[in-house]
Order: C-alpha cells, then sequence, then structure tokens
C-alpha cells in the first residue's frame, strides 16, 4: 500500500471537527486537524448556550470551545494553523494542497463550517462602522445607542436580546410576520422592553457618513419604506457553507452543502462531512459532535477495508 502522511485529515476545527479530532485520537488514528484561523467555528462568537447537555446553568460560546480543544489536545490530537487550497480526491490517496505544501491521507473529514450571509445592500462599506455578524464581539460599543438587528431564527433572536444589556433600543427586522426561532427565545423577545418587531420587512439601504446612522426598511406586502435612526445593524439571516476550497470534488445540494449519507459518506469513497457544511436539516452544536463521532467510525472502517 502507497503511505501516507496521515490516516485522516480533518478540515475545520469547529465544534464537528474538533469531536472528530477526539474520536480519531482516542483511536488512535494518525490524525491532523487544518484550522486556518482559531479552533471554535462559530460558537466561539456566541454569547450563551442553553441547549448543550451537561451545562444546566448554561455556558458561554468560548468557554464551550475551549473546553473542546483542550480536551482534543489532551487526547494527543494535533491542530495545525493552514487554510486549504485546494483538494485532489482522484485517488485512493486523497491529496490536501495548503499554501506551501500538499499533504495526503487516506481519509478526509470535511468539518468547515458556514459563514453568516450578507444583506448585499452595501453592507461592506460599513463592515467594522456599524455592520456586524456578531453581538459578543461589539455589543459593549453600543451601550445606550440604537440598533437593528436583521433575522428571524434562533442566532438573531438570542443575539438581539443579548445586545438589550447594552443598547437602549434594538429593532428585530425579519420578512415574515412570526418569528423562527425557538419558543423560548420568542418569549424572552416579546416580553423584553427594549426591542421592537418590525414584522414583513426587508433592509434596503444603509446610511451615515463615518458609520451606520440609518437603516432603510421596506414593508414586503405594501412596498412602504422608513427609516430607522440607529447606530449600528447585525445581520444574522442565515449561512453559507465554507466549501470555496472543493470546486466540483464533491456532489453539494443548490446551496452548495454537502450531500452524505446517514454514516456522513460523501460522493466521494472515503472523504465525510459533519456539522454544519453539510446538508442537513439541524445545524446545532449537538449534531455536530454526532455527525463527527458517525464520521470518524466510518473513516475506520473505510481504513480498515483498504
Amino acid at each position: 500500500m502507497t503511505t501516507t502522511d496521515h490516516d485522516l485529515v480533518i478540515i475545520g476545527a469547529g465544534p464537528a471537527g474538533l469531536t472528530a479530532g477526539m474520536y480519531a485520537a482516542r483511536a488512535r488514528m494518525n490524525v491532523l486537524l487544518l484550522e486556518k484561523s482559531v479552533p471554535g467555528g462559530q460558537i466561539l462568537i456566541t454569547d450563551w448556550i442553553e441547549n448543550y447537555p451537561g451545562f444546566p446553568e448554561g455556558i458561554s460560546g468560548y468557554d464551550l470551545s475551549e473546553k473542546m480543544k483542550r480536551q482534543a489536545e489532551d487526547l494527543g490530537l494535533k491542530i495545525q494553523t493552514a487554510e486549504v487550497h485546494s483538494l485532489d480526491l482522484s485517488s485512493d490517496i486523497k491529496k490536501i494542497a495548503l499554501k506551501d505544501k500538499t499533504i495526503t491521507a487516506k481519509t478526509i473529514i470535511i468539518a468547515s463550517g458556514a459563514s453568516p450571509k450578507n444583506l448585499n445592500v452595501g453592507e461592506e462599506k460599513f463592515f467594522g462602522k456599524g455592520v456586524s455578524f456578531c453581538a459578543t464581539c461589539d455589543a459593549p460599543f453600543y451601550r445606550d445607542k440604537t440598533v437593528v438587528a436583521v433575522g428571524g431564527g434562533d442566532t438573531a433572536v438570542q443575539e438581539a436580546i443579548f445586545l438589550t444589556k447594552f443598547a437602549k433600543k434594538v429593532y428585530i427586522v425579519h420578512r415574515r410576520n412570526e418569528l423562527r426561532a425557538a419558543k423560548i427565545l420568542q418569549e424572552r423577545a416579546l416580553a423584553n422592553d427594549r426591542i421592537e418587531f418590525v414584522w414583513d420587512s426587508v433592509v434596503t439601504k444603509l446610511e451615515g457618513f463615518f458609520g451606520v446612522e440609518s437603516v432603510t426598511v421596506k414593508n414586503i406586502k405594501t412596498n412602504q419604506e422608513q427609516k430607522l435612526k440607529a447606530d449600528g445593524c447585525f445581520i444574522w439571516i442565515g449561512i453559507l457553507p465554507n466549501t470555496s476550497f472543493l470546486g466540483d470534488a464533491l456532489a453539494t445540494d443548490d446551496w452548495g452543502f454537502i450531500k452524505t449519507d446517514s454514516r456522513m459518506k460523501t460522493s466521494v469513497p472515503g472523504v465525510y462531512a459533519a456539522g454544519d457544511v453539510r446538508d442537513t436539516p439541524l445545524r446545532q452544536i449537538t449534531t455536530a459532535v454526532g455527525d463527527a463521532a458517525i464520521a470518524v467510525l466510518s473513516a475506520e472502517h473505510y481504513i480498515e477495508n483498504l
């Protein structure tokens, strides 16, 4: 058999990647985890997590990610800071191209996660000047100010509630007339006197000189527009998969999420996907870690049968 650098290479160090690393390290696989930035993934910018088992009082996203990272490293996982540029999956030996070298592996688990969608109304002009995707990071800058939060899912509502710890007023702009967030989050938001809802509406314009000064929204039923005076705009309207390095190497759905079966197998033998990057009906920390455990088991079985 042709020798390779690793039994398994994991791409991405969010909850899925770190969990895969734990399982692979415990199985004494020759495993390497690649992360282009900081281990933790999206939970690093999540203020508070209440629905992860074992933490009845809740835990901050940062603390949970640090615990996962420490546990994985204590088990012997090697984590390398490196960005994957492309994959060559044309043979049994998988090739992973990094900036300055190419490494090889018998199997790959893609756990590269997803990133927030943009509004595409010119917000790039205001990144770092009033536009943010992270309340945990930037909420303190808006103490006693007015901000707009865009979205109606769990993240949007939970982060909007967190914003009220600092901002004097938070508008939640949602394109529907009811929220999609979990009922407990809806109840908290609806009971919060610092939150005002702008229903059936979308953001059409951001304006300001040095930073955001106003947000124009349009009611999609009446087409009427109104300008909300605001010092910031937080955007939580969904996510896109971090798969630019894939090209057309794997089968994906219409939005670019990787298709897998129940064993996390992709369209290429020996390649698996776990967590937010895959086509899944639910994207939570709990589902990501479950995906990862299954993916490692599948990778082990694949190697045993080479």
